[in-house]
């Protein structure tokens, strides 16, 4: 039977790729590590690691267990999470993923409504596009552009959302109104970039645009970049609808152009449905979801 503490090394220095920052991190000796290291490849009768001047890098037999220890380790953390949460009310850390568009613009803003509420409450927030893995705890909840696909998650279908088209008051007064598709052909068009990482519906209605020959492009990898550009009077933009509520200066353009729904879900592991973190957050989105619609309602957006 392997030994666990041996493996609990190792791990360190494959994530490190290094004896000394391995040593550093476990608060041993380089000495002391690269023995339990040496050992481990003796009862295994395999090398783990090639050695040069640069450090360490695995070798294939390496990888195939760094690929264990490291779906150990999150095992361990989720067993540990709900341990915590079985024993704690609020406190602790709570892991959320989202989009960097939706989390910078719609959910950032509305946070502190959650910290007055609970101040002590730890958030590590996660932007980007890339889909972490629930199931083996890279983040608790998720708030997705997609219904997610993994098994194992609890889904709450929290709103839809469309993308469309928006300028500045002050870009319009300058530059003319836009009545009609034709119109764009005199104006920079401000978009998310083809190849860029984005729910379908809204490439789908970028390569309609840009079929329609913009005078000018400017692509960026994520909206809130796009935002930054509509709002300093560069151009049209092409963004989600719920950034219009705290906009007033934004102003919908060619009404007739938007794309398909995008459904956005909240979701999270099922073994986490007792987490009473995971059950303030869901609330709180819930209700700021709610309150959204409403305000959208008002403004004669939705």
């Amino acid at each position: 039977m392997l030994d666990w503490d041996k493996l609990r090394i190792f791990h360190a220095v494959a994530d490190a790729g290094s004896l000394t920052h391995a040593g550093d991190a476990l608060r041993l000796s380089q000495s002391a590590v690269s023995r339990q290291i040496r050992n481990l490849e003796e009862s295994l009768g395999t090398t783990l690691f090639h050695r040069h001047a640069r450090g360490l890098i695995l070798t294939e037999q390496g990888e195939l267990l760094f690929d264990a220890t490291r779906a150990m380790n999150k095992r361990l953390e989720s067993a540990a999470a709900r341990i915590r949460d079985s024993e704690e009310e609020v406190f602790g850390q709570l892991k959320v993923t989202t989009t960097t568009g939706f989390g910078t613009l719609w959910l950032v803003p509305r946070l502190g409504k959650l910290y007055e509420k609970f101040p002590e409450l730890k958030i590590d927030l996660m932007l980007e596009e890339r889909v972490l893995d629930l199931p083996m705890r890279e983040a608790d909840v998720a708030i997705r552009m997609k219904e997610p696909s993994q098994a194992d998650l609890i889904r709450k279908r929290l709103m839809s959302i469309r993308m469309r088209l928006y300028a500045s008051r002050s870009y319009l007064q300058a530059n003319g109104a836009i009545e009609t598709s034709a119109d764009l052909a005199r104006h920079r068009l401000i978009c998310q970039s083809p190849t860029s990482a984005q729910v379908s519906a809204g490439a789908t209605l970028v390569q309609h645009l840009l079929g329609l020959e913009p005078a000018s492009l400017l692509s960026v990898n994520n909206y809130f970049g796009v935002l930054q550009g509509v709002i300093n009077n560069l151009g049209v933009g092409v963004l989600p609808d719920y950034v219009t509520e705290d906009m007033p200066e934004l102003v919908r353009v060619l009404p007739d152009i938007e794309s398909g729904e995008v459904p956005v879900f909240l979701a999270y592991p099922e073994e986490l449905r007792q987490s009473k973190r995971i059950a303030i957050f869901r609330d709180f989105v819930t209700e700021e979801v709610i309150a959204h619609r409403r305000r959208l309602r008002d403004l004669g957006e939705a």
